[in-house]
This record gives structure tokens, C-alpha cells and sequence, in this order.
């Protein structure tokens, strides 16, 4: 029997519509698997102990920490289910499905969308919490949080079923041939994505920074020209907002290394570079995932508290939920 040269299909009874099988076994291919697997499992265990702290621990309970749960929540999925799925993608033949292929692609943009969704509310807490302080109490409560929170994952679902319509409806309309999971949305869509994603987002984003850091900036030189003449009253107003000021360096700090990992990803999908850089800017992107619980770690004394209590199996203990974090 003859048998035929040539690369590998993956579906090698149709020779004229199969894809190529991947060759992982490169270098470089290699490297990128190893360093997006060891991204993945860093990205589930660190985010898991922001969701476990947050939620047990009621001094948690707090409007800030409510958007981080969100963050976290929308990073685990990153570790557990994107970053695997994107490896697989890339290192097999796709054999689970054009229906799955779409379900991926459709997560993939909610946990996207949420995400900088949660950045925007993130971004809006800080301003309203250093630039107006007295009303913050009122305006930013745990149960607004919670209600905003809500809003913001139901704005990506639905966002990202319109966006997808069509490929949830025709699963593999897209791909080129059997074997590849790959998603095209139209030009239209891409270019709304691009101002309600990106453009939008980041606006915002930037501007209400760019206000809290003056604000934040003219504040901290108030309170060093009054410390040494303040009554006691005084001083705890004074310790509450060099606490407001702390946690709005820290959200900054989080905000900051959002931008530089995400900016990068849709400045990629624009020029339309090549796979190779691509593939950069996407762990790039899904690194952000990983970072956000190690700023927690570097700048939240709570975090690290809580953690050592989950580690040490504490919180097995009754009452250890009402343990002061603070």
C-alpha cells in the first residue's frame, strides 16, 4: 500500500478539509506551555485564597473588597478554565466540538468584559472615596457593591451573547477547517468591542485616576502641614484618610499593571502582528490574572493575615470568622 508524505492531519480520512496537527514538540512551544501551565495552577491557588478571604471573614465584608471578590472570581475562571483551554488549543487538534469551540470563545469574552468592568468600578470607589470622603459612606455601601457587582457580570453575559449571536447559533462557521477553534466576529462588532472594551474603559479609567492622584497628592500635604497641631478627634479623621489614601495607592498600583498588561493585547488584535507576538501578549494578558492577588499580598496586611489563617487550617475553628483582619 502507498503510503503519503507530508505533515500530519488531524483528521487524516479528509485530506482536503482537515486541519495540520500543532507541533508542540518545539522549543519555544514547549517554554510557552511550561510557563502557561505553571501560570495557570498559580493563578487558581492565589485567587482562591482572595475568594475564601473575602467571603468567610466578615470584617472583610466591605465595598472595596466586594470588587475585588469580583476581580478574583473573574480571575480564578482565567486560571481554571482559559488559560487550560488556550493550551490545549494550541498544543492539540481541537476534537471537543464547534459547539464548545463557541462556548469557549463566549466565556472567554465574559470573563474579559468583567473584568474591566470590575477595573472601571474599582477605579470609580477610589474617586468617590478620596475626592468626596464625606459622602462616601453613604453612596458606597456593601450592598450597592454587591448590586453593582451584579450588574457588571449580567452587562458581560449579555454584552458578550449579542457579540456572539451568530457563532453560538452556527458553531464552526468560522473555522477554515476540521480541527482548528477559531472565532471571527464582524468588523462591525470588533469595533464596537474596541470602544466598549478598550477605548471606553480606559478613558475612564485614566481620568479618574488622574483626579484622585491631584486630589490624593494635595490631601497628603495637608494632613503633613497639620499633624503636629491636631487634637485627638482630629487625628482619627486624620488615620482614616491616610488609610483611604493607602488603599487608593494600592487600587492604583492594581489599575497601573492592568493597563500595561491589557493595552498590549488590543494594540496586538489592531496592528494584526504576528502569531508568535501574539502569543507573547496573550500570556502577558492572562499573567494580569496571576499579579493581582501578589499586590494584594505586597501592599494588604489583611490578606496575608487571612491567609495564614486558611494555611493553617484556623478558620476550621468556630467563631474564626468574626477574627479581626484590620
Amino acid at each position: 500500500m502507498e503510503i503519503q508524505d507530508g505533515p500530519e492531519l488531524c483528521f487524516p480520512q479528509l485530506l482536503n478539509t482537515s486541519c495540520r496537527k500543532p507541533t508542540p514538540h518545539r522549543f519555544d512551544a514547549v517554554l510557552l506551555n511550561i510557563v502557561m501551565s505553571s501560570i495557570s495552577v498559580l493563578t487558581v491557588v492565589l485567587n482562591l485564597l482572595v475568594i475564601i478571604s473575602v467571603s468567610y471573614f466578615r470584617q472583610l465584608h466591605t465595598p472595596t473588597n466586594i470588587l475585588l471578590l469580583s476581580l478574583a472570581v473573574s480571575d480564578f475562571l482565567v486560571g481554571i478554565m482559559l488559560l487550560p483551554g488556550e493550551i490545549y488549543r494550541q498544543t492539540q487538534c481541537w476534537f471537543l466540538g464547534d459547539l464548545i469551540c463557541s462556548l469557549y470563545y463566549y466565556v472567554v469574552y465574559i470573563v474579559f468584559s468583567t473584568s474591566v468592568g470590575d477595573m472601571v468600578l474599582i477605579s470609580i470607589d477610589r474617586y468617590v472615596a478620596i475626592c468626596h470622603p464625606l459622602h462616601y459612606p453613604t453612596r458606597v455601601t456593601v450592598t450597592k457593591a454587591k448590586l453593582y457587582v451584579c450588574i457588571c457580570w449580567f452587562c458581560s453575559v449579555f454584552y458578550s451573547s449579542v457579540v456572539f449571536k451568530d457563532v453560538l447559533n452556527q458553531p464552526g462557521i468560522t473555522n477554515s477547517c476540521y480541527g482548528e477553534c477559531v472565532v471571527v466576529i464582524s468588523y462591525i462588532a470588533e469595533i464596537i468591542d474596541l470602544v466598549l472594551n478598550f477605548f471606553g474603559p480606559v478613558t475612564v479609567i485614566i481620568l479618574l485616576h488622574m483626579r484622585v492622584f491631584v486630589v490624593a497628592v494635595s490631601q497628603a500635604h495637608a494632613m503633613r502641614s497639620h499633624t503636629a497641631a491636631v487634637t485627638h478627634q482630629h487625628s482619627v479623621t486624620l488615620s482614616k484618610r491616610k488609610s483611604e489614601l493607602k488603599a487608593a495607592r494600592t487600587l492604583g498600583v492594581l489599575v497601573l499593571v492592568f493597563l500595561i498588561c491589557f493595552c498590549p493585547f488590543y494594540c496586538v488584535i489592531l496592528a494584526g502582528t504576528s502569531p508568535h507576538t501574539a502569543n507573547l501578549v496573550f500570556l502577558m494578558f492572562y499573567l494580569n490574572s496571576c499579579l493581582n492577588p501578589l499586590i494584594y499580598a505586597l501592599f494588604y496586611p489583611w490578606f496575608r493575615k487571612a491567609v495564614k489563617h486558611i494555611v493553617t487550617l484556623q478558620i476550621l475553628q468556630p467563631g474564626s470568622s468574626e477574627v479581626s483582619m484590620l
